[in-house]
């Protein structure tokens, strides 16, 4: 079995190439493990990679090294590939995905703990043909994440830090609420909505969790619909949406475990994010994906250890 290192020197406030190859070496010393480092170059660059490689039908072990977009990209490259499966050696500012493994996160740290780790399934949100594993958000969360493209690269701010500073300039400069049609499976809804986001896990944004019942691999997902609202009740109701507790807000906020979930923008793009990526379309299509991803951790490892 090959052990392919994916490295993206760009992540996080420190590159951590040196490192990663270190860790590779002494691997490769200690248990005689054939292992390889590439390095991304680009946006994508990693999906390629995985994909070429995976399409060899040789068993292999892909080790993501970078932040939640490197998950993201390393993971749309292997779904569906039995022969292949992926893990992760956190280089970002936020690291969201490995939240979900509650105690056992600090353990992703060393490649020694993964190497012989178990294997698992996970599931994944087909979104306008593009794979999700935690969450697939629209609306201001989306828009909060483009912000905190821009503000990730700063020595002074945490991946908490940066989210929070990009929700204070949204919340001040930006609109909280979008004319959409939605869809979930075969009821309609119209209306004006702050943000619609499908959960497979429980955290984005530095930490916030909006739907902490979210499992990673019962092959159920869970939507939070959160309407439009003023910029006092934004202010005053962000803390509870963030800590899950959504069900305090029956008004405003509203979970389904539809299947199929269907957003239509007669104006403006639908701004949309998928673990940290985002894009911009009218029309999004959100649901479970028909293929899923094989992924290994530390011994006795749980992606739904911190699910209430």
């Amino acid at each position: 079995m090959r052990h392919i290192f994916i490295i993206n020197p760009a992540a996080g406030n420190r590159d951590q190439t040196t490192r990663i190859y270190a860790m590779a070496d002494r691997l490769r010393t200690a248990h005689g493990l054939e292992c390889q480092c590439l390095l991304t170059d680009r946006p994508g660059g990693a999906t390629e990679m995985a994909r070429r490689l995976a399409e060899s039908g040789e068993p292999l072990r892909f080790y993501a090294c970078g932040g939640d977009g490197t998950i993201h990209e390393v993971a749309n490259g292997l779904a569906g590939f039995s022969n292949a499966a992926m893990t992760c050696i956190p280089a970002g500012t936020g690291n969201d995905f490995l939240k979900n493994f509650g105690a056992d996160m600090t353990k992703f740290a060393d490649a020694e703990n993964l190497w012989d780790g178990d294997q698992f399934p996970l599931d994944l949100i087909d979104c306008n043909g593009r794979y999700c594993l935690t969450i697939a958000c629209n609306g201001i969360d989306a828009q909060v994440a483009e912000s905190v493209h821009q503000l990730g690269s700063s020595p002074l701010l945490s991946g908490r830090g940066s989210y929070l500073v990009s929700v204070a300039v949204n919340f001040l400069f930006r609109r909280l609420g979008h004319r959409w049609t939605v869809f979930l499976d075969q009821e309609r809804l119209e209306g004006d909505y702050a943000l619609i986001s499908m959960c497979n896990g429980r955290y984005y944004g530095g930490g916030s969790t909006p739907v902490p019942v979210a499992r990673m691999d019962d092959g159920k997902l869970h939507t939070i619909l959160v309407r439009s609202v003023s910029r006092a009740t934004f202010a005053r109701l962000f803390g509870a949406y963030s800590a899950g507790n959504a069900d305090r807000l029956p008004r405003l906020a509203r979970i389904s475990d539809a299947r199929e979930v269907r957003i239509l923008s007669p104006g403006a793009d639908i701004v949309t994010c998928l673990d940290g990526e985002c894009f911009r379309s009218r029309e999004v299509t959100m649901r479970l994906a028909d293929k899923r991803l094989n992924f290994f951790g530390p011994k006795g490892c749980d992606p739904n250890a911190t699910a209430r």
